[in-house]
Formats: structure tokens, sequence, C-alpha cells
């Protein structure tokens, strides 16, 4: 019943951090504590920013986002910093609409879901909290109340701006219900929620012809009219469109740009002047983040329409791509596996990175850069070294195109495909390539694709594949190998010797006979062979080893086997190109003697416990290599 406990807590909670006083009591409150005045804007940036920001690379990651959009920091870091950040000290961007722009299942959902349930969350703490005048179906700001002629006494006072005007009805309650006495009138706390219908609103068009603008804005309820003998009575309006709803808080417009004309208009006054027309009233003031989103396209031919100036000049676009990254798209999809049905298939290790891999190279452009191919500028984008680039290059890259990244395979298409594959092949084991052969079996049926997308999006594929076979083989490689860790430590240190003495210019000496001898060149050349390093560039790369050497002994750490990617992987290869043979024979033997037997079910198990896999995972893995390396 441990549920219920909880369901039990959360309703005790709730009533606690209930208000309810007079107006006066709520000036006590604003003295004591301004951030309960603050406008929507600053409330939303406040809850992002309290969530925390950390350094990440040159910019700035915000946690609010980081457990659930992956590979979408730039995008981030500039809706954040350009739209929220200044809109929270009211400037001007905050009488603008926000529009998220981008590609299906890029991410635009997910955000302003998260915008919405985090201010549920947001305005049940202390930094967040929302107090309004009581009985108001629009949450009004008790601070309205306030007239005209006395809110420069007050911002003198409290340091405090108030904007907006006492709606209709409101203005009626004062006179009839507290005699025009603004200290008595009652305020309470009030708690965001989308399902309540309280500071989230959530606007999505449907047929033109049908659909009523009341659904913004409100309605007259015709029942009471006789009873209060006119329509311009405020009693007789409904306060209850999405626009009023959505007061002190934000307001999301689902494909705005499908939206008919009308529905737009009143976004004209309500961004500019903070109101809009509801019935036969005033203006009504209104504070609310208003964040529509929609795809490219519908962009395009909504700014090439000269009717929607207006509208377009009111509006911050906000380009949300599609990652990047390619360890950033493997948490995609293990996020989406996760919140699925197929959790509880095992997914062998590199599957989803050879996805990602897959699916990154059909979203990255060709750079006109020398040197740089897709493979290479996918491995600069996701933080990997490559020889002779450096991070000035990938921000070269990155601004090379403004529209990189809108356009591709989207994520959930891939999804699709790994949920076909665990069905169709019915085991509860998926490996890499039964998601590649998934994935182009999938691609005559996409309903976006070309044949000259198609053709292209093959050999991705294939590029895909052998990433896919030295992952593979690395793999098996390092399970192979007897005491992996001790055989690569002797190799490296061996290694370091002879580099020390080559930059020194010194010579070695035997430790079995004490002889002196010149450094092992080829042992040198045979480890950084394996990493591509050149005969030209072995001069640099040994005396770049012997620096990072230097550099760790001087904060008095010491040079291991992890401290150089590059060599660690240059010894790793090093080692199984040794070994290959051992490999070769014990993968693909059909009738395997006692000791090859012996030789599997050791790597099988290394396998199993220290790299993830199960026992078909890893039985196919090692068939695989054995097939590769007898090629």
């Amino acid at each position: 019943m441990d549920i219920l406990n909880k369901v039990r807590d959360y309703r005790e909670e709730e009533a606690r951090l209930k208000w309810e006083g007079t107006f006066a009591d709520y000036l006590e409150l604003v003295k004591e504590r301004p951030e309960v005045a603050q406008t929507a804007h600053s409330r939303m940036y406040q809850m992002i920013k309290n969530a925390g920001v950390s350094k990440k690379g040159n910019g700035k990651s915000y946690d609010f986002f980081s457990k659930e959009i992956f590979g979408l920091q730039e995008a981030i870091e500039r809706l954040v910093e350009e739209y929220f950040h200044p809109a929270a000290k009211r400037l001007d961007v905050r009488k603008r609409i926000l529009l998220l722009m981008g590609p299906v299942s890029g991410g635009k959902s997910t955000i302003v879901t998260m915008l919405k349930r985090g201010l549920e969350q947001f305005t049940k703490t202390d930094e967040g909290a929302v107090y309004a005048i009581k009985g108001c179906p629009m949450h009004e700001d008790p601070l309205h109340l306030i007239p005209n002629h006395l809110r420069e006494d007050f911002y003198d006072e409290y340091g405090i701006r108030i904007e907006g005007s006492l709606s209709p009805l409101n203005t009626m309650r004062l006179e009839q219900e507290y005699g025009g006495r603004i200290e008595d009138v009652i305020v309470e706390r009030i708690f965001f929620s989308e399902d309540k219908r309280a500071g989230i609103g959530t606007f999505s068009p449907s047929d033109p012809k049908s659909q009523d603008i009341a659904d913004l804005t409100g309605s007259i309820d015709f029942s009471t009219i006789a009873e209060f003998g006119s329509e311009s009575d405020p009693r007789a309006y409904r306060f209850d469109g999405e626009l009023n709803k959505a007061n002190r808080g934000m307001m999301e417009f689902q494909e705005m740009l499908k939206c008919d004309e009308k529905f737009l208009w009143h976004l004209l006054s309500l961004t500019q002047e903070g109101n809009f027309k509801a019935g036969r009233f005033a203006l009504i003031s209104a504070d609310e983040v208003i964040l529509a989103h929609t795809n490219e396209a519908e962009y395009r031919a909504f700014i090439s329409n000269q009717k929607n100036e207006a509208l377009h000049s009111r509006i911050i676009v906000m380009p949300i791509p599609y990652n990047l990254r390619v360890s950033e798209e493997e948490r995609i999809y293990e996020k989406m596996i996760r919140e699925s049905d197929m959790a509880h298939v095992h997914i062998a290790p590199h599957a989803l990175r050879v996805a990602a891999i897959f699916t990154i190279l059909t979203r990255l452009k060709e750079s006109k850069k020398n040197g740089i191919d897709l493979v290479k500028k996918m491995r600069l984008y996701d933080g990997e070294t490559v020889e002779g680039f450096n991070q000035g290059d990938v921000t070269e890259m990155k601004n090379e195109f403004h529209d990189e990244g809108m356009s591709g395979i989207d994520p959930r298409y891939v999804i699709n495909r790994i949920s076909s594959t665990i069905i169709q092949k019915d085991v509860p084991s998926v490996n890499a390539l039964d998601v590649l052969r998934s994935l182009k079996d999938g691609l005559g049926a996409h309903p976006s694709i070309t044949d000259e997308e198609k053709e292209k999006y093959l050999n991705y594929i294939a590029v895909a594949r052998r990433e896919y076979d030295e992952i593979a083989k690395k793999e098996v490689q390092k399970a192979f190998v007897y005491s992996y860790e001790e055989s690569a430590k002797t190799l490296m240190d061996n290694y370091l010797d002879n580099v020390e003495a080559f930059c020194n210019k010194n010579k070695l000496t035997d430790p079995l006979t004490g002889e002196e001898m010149q450094p092992d060149e080829k042992l040198m050349r045979s480890i950084e062979e394996q990493i591509g390093i050149s005969e030209n560039a072995k001069k640099a790369f040994r005396e770049e080893i012997l620096i990072r050497i230097s550099a760790y002994a001087r904060k008095g750490k010491r040079f291991d086997y992890n401290s150089h990617d590059r060599l660690r992987e240059a010894i790793q290869k090093k080692l199984f190109a040794d070994l290959k043979d051992v490999v070769k024979i014990t993968t693909s033997s059909k009738t395997p003697d006692e000791q090859q037997l012996k030789k599997i079910n050791e790597v099988v198990a290394r396998l199993i416990d220290e790299y993830g896999y199960n026992s078909i995972s890893a039985n196919e893995l090692l068939r695989y290599v054995g097939s590769l390396l007898n090629r």
C-alpha cells in the first residue's frame, strides 16, 4: 500500500502549501518576497536556471533539460540565452511569440512538455509561487488592483513594475463585493495545472469551418443573459478560452501556422500590448509566454505569404535541429526503449551505436573543407580526436551550413525498425547486424525518402556496417587477450621506453645482456601504424606523448594505460594483430578441440561478465568476427 501512502502525503503537502489572505496580507508577502510578483517569462527563466547550469565545452548545459533532451545543447542554450533570459529582464523579446521550428521527432514537443510539467512543479515551490485574486477564472495578478495613478508610488516603495489593467469581471466584483476597498480583496495561492486548466493553455488547430474563436477568448453564457440583462455584463461571459486560462503561465500553440488567420490576429495585440479582445469588453490584460512549434516547410510557406507580415515580425524563430552526435543519439534510443514495452529485450552492445552512426550520417552535409569526409566529420562532432583537425575546425564546420540537422532520418524510424526486428526475430536478443538489416529493409517503405536519398542512405548503411566491423573486432580483441590489462601495460611500457630514448637521442640497455642498443624503430612503428600515424608524423606523435607524460609528472600523477586514448587504441590493435591467427582458428573451427573450446568459453564468459553481452549475442559476435577474419 506504499503508493496510497505517497498519494496521501502528496495530498497533505498540497494542503500545506495553500495560502489565503487579503490583498493587504499579500502586499506584506510581496515586500518580504518580491519574486512572487514576477512576470510569466521571468518565472519560466528562474525555473530553468534554478534546476542548475553547468559548463560544457565552450557553452552552458541546462540541467532542467538534460535528462530528456540529448544532443541539443547549442539549441537549448540559444533558446534560454536569446529568449527566456532577456524576456525575464522585460526586454522587448518578451513581446514576441516563441516559435520552435524543426524536423519531425526532433524534440520540439518534448521541450514544450518539459516546460509545462516543470511549471506545474515550480509553482509548488517558494521561488515559483503564484498568487491570484480568489474566484477569478483568469487567475488575475492581484497587483492589477492598484489604480494606475498610484503605480509610480508603488514602484518607488516596492521596486516592482505593474503592467496590465484589472479585468472587467474583477472591476465589477471590486465594486459590488468589496465596496471598492482593494485591501479587503481575497487573494489565494494557485498551482498551475494543464489538466485543471490553470496557468497552462493548449490550442490545437482543427477544421476552420467548425472551430470557434471562443476556444481562444471565451464566450457568452446565454443562459445567464436573462438574469444579468445584458451580453456586455462580465458575469454573463465565460472567461474560459485558452488565452484566459493560460494567463500568468504559458500558452502552447500546436502547429500554429496551420491555424486559420482569425485565430492568429488575437496574438498581434497579445504579444505587443499584453492584451486581447474578448466579447463586448475593453481589452483584457494577459501575461503569458506564447510558445508554438512547427516544421520548416510550414514556416517557409507562412513567411512567403505577405498577409502574415505583421505576425511574422512578432515571432522569434528558434531552430530545433536533429541531434548530430552519435553518443547522444544512442541515449535518445535508450530512453525511447526504456519507455517502451521492449525494455525486457536484450539489445547487444553497439547495436544502438551502429544505428546512431547511420542516422547521424543521413543528417550531416558534406563539408567543403579539405580532408574531411562524413565519417571524420561525424567523429569530430562527437568529440573524438581526428588527426590534423582541432576544435576550431569543428566550429568552422558547424558554421558552414545553417540548416544542417534539419533533415535526415528521425529517431522514431529507428525505434520502429528495432521493434520490427524484435517481433520478426522472436528471440530475446537483438544485435547490430539485425538492426542494420531492419533499417535497410524499411527504407523502401519510408514515405518521405526519394529514390536518390534511398541510394545515398544504403551507402550510409554500408559505412555503418564497416564501422561495426571495426568495433566488433576490437571487442573480441579485448576479450581474447588473456590478462589483457597486463599484456597491454607491458607492451605500452616497452613502447614508452623506446619513445623516451628516441626523443632524447639516448640508447636503451638490454635488461638481459646489459648491452646498449638503439630504440626499436620496428616496434614503435608497428604500434603507431595501427592508428594511421604516418612516417612523417611519427616524430610529432612521440614528442606529444612525452609532453603528456611530463605534464602528468608535474601534477604528481602517473601516466598509465588509460592516459592517452589514441595510444591505448594503438596498443589494443597491435595486441589483436598479434593474436589474429589464434582468434581466427578458434572462432571458425567447426569441431574445436578441448583447448579451443575452453578458450571460446572463456571469451564468452568475459563478454558476458565485462562487456554487457548475453550468451546469444556473445556467440553471434564471435561467429561474425571469425567470418570477418577469414575473408
